[in-house]
């Protein structure tokens, strides 16, 4: 083993016989609960009540989760729409045999669409606000849920970084590798800790808030220009793009930074919010 690095070579998951709890599954469970709790909090200081919570979080998981697994396909496995359609919905690969896969294959970018077109629906049919004002909110719960996210793909052995060519890194045994790499996974997470701390800040001890768009805008320009530098000590994700100047989550991430600059930049009046 080389002096400083760390083999990683978790188990699967918990388990308990008759079922196993995978750890990249718990790691969902833990950012929605999460998300739950940190959505209530806000929306007691909006005066809203049980029945927007509950409708929030139904939008919220279901968007990330569909909108995630569609924007993997759309984006990295595009194949799947033709070779096996099924298996875009269904956790279980059936060509060219049945195999119970689990959900597999979910991609940050098609989860964020999925949650702004949620969001739309969500503030048009419960709340009655404009799409921006929960959006402001709504980016807390995520960037808290986006640590676990990452911290499960690490997990997986998954989304690995580059070889670090020293003695430095992670050596993932489970993808049968003797040599280190970057621990990306956990570099992404560690710098969504910030992100959360920032969005969290603005919301809870300034004024900013009021001003429609600004918190989800500073959301947008700091997890996706994370995103976008961290992709530079990343493996590709679909081989035949390795030589691309920018890999594909660098070209899906430019356009979220430069909607966030907007809506940070842009005058607009501010909305009142009760306190």
């Amino acid at each position: 083993m080389l002096a400083n690095a760390i083999v990683w070579d978790p188990s699967k998951g918990i388990d308990l016989g008759f079922f196993m709890i995978r750890y990249y599954s718990l790691m969902y469970l833990v950012a929605f609960t999460l998300g739950w709790y940190l959505m209530k909090s806000i929306f007691e200081r909006e005066r809203m009540g049980q029945k927007e919570l509950d409708a929030i979080f139904m939008y919220t998981v279901i968007a990330v989760l569909l909108g995630a697994r569609l924007g993997h396909v759309i984006f990295y496995q595009p194949e799947l729409f033709l070779e096996d359609p099924l298996s875009i919905i269904l956790p279980a690969r059936f060509v060219p045999t049945f195999e119970f896969t689990g959900f597999q294959g979910l991609a940050s970018h098609g989860a964020a669409i999925g949650v702004i077109i949620a969001m739309y629906f969500y503030s048009k049919n419960v709340v009655k606000k404009p799409m921006l004002w929960i959006l402001d909110r709504i980016v807390i719960p995520v960037a808290s849920g986006g640590v676990f996210i990452r911290i499960g793909n690490f997990i997986n052995s998954e989304i690995i970084g580059k070889p670090t060519g020293t003695d430095y890194g992670v050596i993932f045994k489970q993808l049968g590798e003797t040599f280190p790499r970057h621990p990306a996974q956990l570099y992404e997470a560690a710098c969504y800790v910030i992100v959360f701390i920032v969005v969290w800040y603005l919301y809870w001890k300034t004024n900013k808030r009021e001003k429609l768009g600004y918190i989800f805008g500073v959301w947008l320009v700091l997890l996706w220009s994370i995103r976008f530098f961290v992709e530079f000590i990343k493996e590709a994700q679909v081989e035949d793009r390795a030589a691309w100047a920018l890999n594909t989550g660098q070209w899906l991430s430019l356009p979220f930074i430069l909607f966030g600059l907007y809506l940070i930049f842009r005058k607009t009046n501010t909305t009142p919010t009760t306190a």
